[in-house]
């Protein structure tokens, strides 16, 4: 697994497939491995080079335990699409990797060629704040929940009711959600860094074309805050897929990665 000495920190990442290249940026806790089980072998078959990465805070990138900024994280990823000269490429981010590939968008509109922004918001409302917080206070009092308790927590914020009522499915989600084990530090930071002021009036001044795709029972990101992102993004679309939650893309990859690759093909043969 190579790994970049870039803007101060190791980043850890892959490179697979040829052709155009994706960059593929995860959220809160998610290792660049996820992206393997669906996407990434979508889109290699497709025709596309993907590069995941593991974000700053998250092992074996640096785990930057001291705390570090969305803009850190933003230019993280600039350095990376530098070192490799992948620019301008495409971009798919997931929640907080959503929010990096927002600003990024923003501030260097010269890398990217498109972008997509799964289960994203360009603000936090009070409940948002409020699980985030909440989450935050019981990293900082020290408490480690059971395993299986943390697991449930887990599968009800993240899933859809749908895959909730699947007793087969249910049983293979929480056993997954048991093996994640405790939050770490850089996992902490990355949770501050999710907080979000609104962003909506500086969206709009994003000229990167965009796709954002929700998910309709998602709780973490709901449709609606995502509605508010493409409404702000002068060239964006809006996508919401039924029967998902904030992992929508695991638990309906077949749609999100139809999703996805029509609409970078439709970019290709308008080149």
């Amino acid at each position: 697994m190579p790994v970049a000495a870039v803007n101060g920190i190791r980043l850890s990442y892959d490179d697979r497939g040829t052709g155009e290249p994706v960059v593929m940026i995860q959220g809160t806790g998610g290792s660049r491995t996820v992206w393997e089980l669906h996407q990434v072998p979508a889109l290699t078959d497709a025709g596309f080079r993907v590069i995941t990465l593991d974000n700053r805070g998250i092992p074996p990138t640096s785990e930057c335990a001291e705390g570090f900024t969305l803009d850190a994280m933003v230019r993280d990823v600039a350095a990376l699409i530098t070192h490799l000269d992948l620019g301008p490429c495409r971009v798919i981010g997931t929640s907080l990797g959503a929010f990096v590939t927002q600003e990024l968008a923003l501030a260097h509109p010269e890398l990217l060629r498109q972008a997509v922004l799964m289960a994203t918001r360009a603000r936090s409302d009070v409940l948002r704040s409020a699980i985030t917080e909440s989450e935050i206070d019981l990293y900082d009092a020290g408490t480690e929940l059971p395993p299986r308790y943390a697991a449930v927590v887990h599968a009800l914020k993240s899933l859809s009711p749908r895959t909730l009522a699947d007793d087969t499915a249910m049983a293979d989600w929480l056993d997954l959600f048991e093996l994640i084990g405790p939050t770490g530090p850089g996992q902490r930071a990355q949770m501050e860094v999710s907080k979000l002021g609104n962003r909506l009036a500086a969206y709009r001044e994003i000229r990167v074309p965009c796709q954002v795709i929700a998910f309709a029972d998602d709780l973490i990101t709901p449709p609606h805050l995502g509605r508010e992102v493409a409404d702000a993004i002068p060239d964006a679309s809006y996508e919401l897929i039924d029967g998902c939650g904030h992992y929508g893309y695991l638990e309906d990859p077949a749609t999100v990665n139809e999703t996805i690759v029509e609409y970078f093909t439709r970019a290709l043969v308008a080149d």
